[in-house]
């Protein structure tokens, strides 16, 4: 397969490096020598310096026999028209923009992407996508991650096992018979930054972060047997008035109406801004890392504090000094890879990382077979997908326990006409299932392998 990457820039490099990561031939264009350089020096790609909205740049960067063009340069206009000279031109399959302003993604002007128009196969806004993660966040306190699967019937929870965790030291095969009416399988565990695959055996320890797929009605009992009790935030802070912030407190605005929002901002001009466009929540106009403007947010009476400025050291810096203050929990995005360690010893409760969130929306574009979802979790450990079993998938018709799953995959559910199944040993999936699972990065080729359509079928 092969993908030209318009914009070497913190989202372009982030994409190029997972895709490469796939063993997918990258083209990565971008005007700037300096990070085509860096980039070409990092990575296993392929540099061109120019513009990406070029004809001959694109033919250049082999657009003719290209399956993917992913436009994520700073300028919304060079990325459509990006898309869609690819289009017009090279007949390209699929098309991928980043789009950030938010006139363009209005429902309203949604047929400008159509094929009969500017054809866009993906529009990505990472600012959208992050807001909407913590947002998911906060529907389930306590959590680290939460994605919902399977039309949301599922859901992923990852959990950080505290001191008080009352299963702590129990080997995972046990929790059936300890909680036999929960809905409940263990996939992955992250212990000490290193990425574990559960198995049977596997017991959990105080510090380790578990991802669980859970029946989303069992989701507050999940909770309170991993110890995890935290009422929903009715205060919450925001630091950092940027297009996240701002999607984050319109977010919190229209969909948590109990919840009373104040939002900090550096910059006067954008905090007026904001203001503006959100006149149901506080703005204060003030450094997050100055005492005085955190005791004016009244951080220390709310129960979540988010930092979202686009400065890693920043959001660190200030959700440390909220915690100190009195903060019950803090949300901190961070975009450098190189702080990920650090984060659970500090003391930062839930990291966020657009890399991921980005990546994952892409994945799903150049999985093989019928796998309808994909998402990243814990920064690169694996992927949750929801897959279509066929008739000619090597797993239908037996029961696991004989269907030989190759290592690092773990099938967490499969969901049916009639309802949910939780995978156990003798669970047979059927024709047309939904089979959601859990793969490392190196199993998810033979994930695709496995759910494929042979060609002995045709």
């Amino acid at each position: 397969m092969k993908a030209i990457i318009c914009g070497a820039g913190q989202v372009g490099s982030n994409i190029a490096r997972e895709l490469a990561s796939e063993g997918i031939d990258i083209t990565v264009i971008d005007q700037r020598p300096d990070l085509i350089q860096k980039i070409g020096d990092s990575l296993d790609v392929r540099g061109m310096v120019g513009h990406a909205a070029h004809p001959s740049v694109l033919e250049a960067a082999g657009a003719r026999d290209c399956d993917m063009i992913v436009a994520v340069t700073f300028a919304d206009e060079v990325n459509m028209v990006a898309c869609q000279i690819a289009h017009s031109l090279f007949d390209v399959p699929t098309k991928v923009a980043r789009l950030r302003a938010r006139d363009y993604l209005e429902p309203i002007w949604s047929d400008l992407f159509s094929r009969d128009h500017m054809p866009i196969d993906v529009i990505i806004s990472p600012e959208i996508e992050v807001a909407r993660a913590i947002g998911r966040r906060l529907t389930v306190p306590g959590t680290v991650d939460m994605i919902p699967l399977a039309d949301n019937k599922l859901k992923l929870l990852g959990i950080r096992c505290e001191p008080d965790c009352p299963i702590l030291n129990t080997p995972l095969r046990q929790l059936t018979s300890l909680f036999p009416d929960l809905n409940i399988n263990t996939v992955g565990i992250i212990r000490n930054t290193s990425p574990i695959v559960a198995s049977g055996d596997d017991e959990l320890f105080e510090g380790d972060e578990v991802y669980l797929v859970v029946d989303s009605d069992h989701v507050p009992r999940t909770m309170v047997a991993f110890g995890h009790e935290e009422p929903e935030a009715r205060r919450v802070v925001v630091i950092g008035g940027g297009n996240i912030g701002l999607c984050l407190a319109e977010d919190l605005a229209d969909n948590f109406p109990g919840v009373s929002t104040r939002l900090i901002e550096l910059d006067r001009e954008r905090a007026e801004f904001v203001a503006q466009a959100c006149p149901k929540t506080v703005i204060l106009n003030g450094d997050a890392l100055d005492p005085e403007i955190l005791e004016e947010a009244n951080v220390s009476r709310a129960e979540t504090v988010i930092a979202v400025t686009n400065d890693d050291e920043v959001n660190i810096l200030s959700s440390l000094l909220a915690k100190r203050y009195g903060a019950g929990r803090v949300i901190t995005l961070v975009n450098s890879g190189t702080y990920g360690p650090l984060m659970a010893p500090l003391g930062i409760d839930v990291v966020v990382s657009p890399r991921a969130i980005t990546v994952s929306t892409i994945l799903q574009y150049i999985r093989r077979g019928r796998i309808r979802s994909v998402h990243s979790i814990a920064d690169n450990f694996g992927e949750i997908m929801e897959v279509e079993a066929l008739e000619t998938s090597s797993v239908v018709g037996l029961p696991l326990r004989e269907a030989k799953l190759p290592s690092g995959i773990v099938i967490a559910a499969v969901v049916r006409k009639d309802g949910i199944e939780m995978a156990r040993g003798g669970t047979v999936i059927g024709v047309g299932d939904l089979v959601v699972l859990f793969a490392t990065k190196g199993a998810v080729k033979r994930v695709e392998k496995m759910f494929s359509v042979s060609l002995e079928f045709f």
